[in-house]
């Protein structure tokens, strides 16, 4: 265990405390699941492989074997489709878009846009990562010494400029602000509860919330396909961002591109899996790091050795090597997307020799597979040294999901590391944010994970060159 892993004298960090030792009684299951339902999880739903839970809303299994895991999302992933209920909310918000189309038209998209998120492609995306993040900086460093900030609306606003320049650069300003307002508005629809999967009433409720989201994304659909028609007119001297990739994709087999409806719904897709993970992820990152101040030397230290205050560049980030094992240990304890979906298996299968019956519903939730006794020593231990190379090498490949598994795994994975690393290179060289004192830290689960009622945190400032002290946690 490294000298940033809690100790008997360091709490636990929010939203880390072990499961409890059974199920809960239904009025705590009730009050728990309002905010993060994941919580409420018994202890042996961590211990065992595959588990028969039976909740609110029926009885389910839950796949936390990575085989099992394999089985499901690789192995024989068309036995087992998401259920109607996501497909509806995802079809009402992303159209067909990767995240919602059928599996025909799945591959077809997934091999045109392909290349404009391989490593080449996203090298190209850093520099203007970088100077959306040294604006943002600016932005921070006016509101003057040690300001109170919320942190969860910080990175929203952050991420949003991100990817509003590297998807539309010149058109950036304008889509920042209508699709700002769209992802304000459709969080309202976005809450679930119990009164959603009941019979009847169920099925009305969620129309509502179809005809909700496609009223929140009006006048950004409307910018998009006026942008996309302005595009194609002169393709050639378009900037060269990923809209404009995607518009002159095509297929390496057929030559086919994508229209622009399927434009649309991946642009809204993107928005949504990459502007909101890679913010909730960031926030979560400077809590912990607020709360760890080991690691935050370790991290100040290594930035002061690489980049010695300079704008970081997308060849400095393997040099980074501890910056990257704190991302991917705090995505392990607040993976962005804590739930992947619900399955139906469709014909009768095997699972880890456990029968499984037709009909069957099945779930996988990174957040359990992150903290399983099976997979990890101690996981509620907020550790880096997890993901050295060293320890790094015989995990299985899926007990760390932070962006799904299998060939539906987020096509911007890469993107979002690249993202999230040059935000904390760039501004932990400035700023160290603080956790407000007095301030309860609560998660909310709604499709992604996010403090419940934002994360207020001081802005103090550093100097490059501050000497670093690593003191123990």
């Amino acid at each position: 265990m490294s000298d940033v892993a809690i100790t008997a004298a360091a709490p636990l960090l929010a939203g880390t405390r072990p499961p409890p030792p059974k199920a809960l009684p239904l009025f705590q299951q009730l009050r728990v699941t309002r905010t993060n339902q994941f919580e409420a999880l018994p202890l042996v739903v961590f211990e065992q492989p595959l588990h028969h839970h039976k909740s609110l809303f029926g009885e389910i299994l839950i796949v936390s074997d990575p085989d099992g895991v394999r089985r499901v999302l690789v192995d024989n992933l068309a036995n087992y489709p998401k259920g109607d209920f996501e497909n509806r909310i995802f079809t009402a918000m992303f159209g067909e878009g990767l995240l919602s189309a059928e599996p025909a038209k799945w591959r077809v998209h997934r091999k045109v846009m392909a290349p404009a998120f391989d490593p080449r492609s996203v090298t190209a995306y850093a520099p203007a990562m970088a100077e959306a993040t040294q604006i943002f900086a600016r932005h921070w460093d006016a509101l003057g010494p040690d300001a109170v900030i919320d942190m969860a609306k910080e990175m929203k606003a952050l991420t949003l400029q991100i990817i509003c320049r590297t998807m539309f650069s010149s058109d950036a300003d304008e889509l920042m602000t209508l699709a700002g307002t769209a992802l304000g508005l459709i969080s309202t629809a976005l809450d679930f509860g119990l009164l959603d999967v009941l019979p009847i009433i169920g099925s009305a409720r969620v129309k509502k919330k179809e005809a909700s989201i496609h009223a929140d994304f009006a006048a950004m659909d409307g910018a998009i396909f006026r942008m996309i028609a302005e595009r194609e007119k002169n393709l050639s001297d378009a900037p060269k961002d990923l809209l404009t990739r995607l518009i002159a994709a095509k297929d390496p087999d057929n030559g086919a591109g994508l229209n622009a409806q399927e434009i649309r719904d991946e642009v809204i897709t993107i928005f949504m899996a990459g502007h909101e993970t890679t913010a909730v992820a960031m926030t979560w990152v400077w809590y912990v790091l607020s709360q760890r101040p080991a690691a935050a030397g370790r991290v100040r230290a290594e930035l002061n050795a690489v980049l010695a205050g300079r704008t970081p560049g997308a060849d400095d980030l393997p040099n980074l090597t501890y910056t990257r094992m704190v991302l991917e240990e705090v995505m392990r304890l607040y993976p962005p997307v804590p739930g992947i979906s619900v399955r139906v298996a469709q014909k009768a299968d095997e699972i880890c020799g456990t029968k499984v019956k037709a009909g069957t519903k099945i779930f996988i939730a990174p957040w359990v597979l992150h903290r399983h006794r099976r997979l990890w020593d101690d996981p509620e231990t907020f550790d880096p040294e997890r993901f050295s190379p060293e320890n790094s090498a015989g995990r299985a490949r899926f007990a760390y999901l932070p962006f799904g598994g299998g060939p539906r795994i987020c096509i911007g994975a890469m993107l979002a590391m690249t993202e999230a690393s040059m935000i904390l290179a760039t501004l932990a060289q400035q700023f160290h944010p603080r956790l407000l004192a007095g301030q309860d830290v609560k998660l909310r689960n709604r499709i992604t994970l996010s403090p419940l009622g934002g994360m207020k945190m001081t802005l103090a400032r550093r100097q490059v060159g501050d000497s670093i002290t690593l003191p123990r946690s």
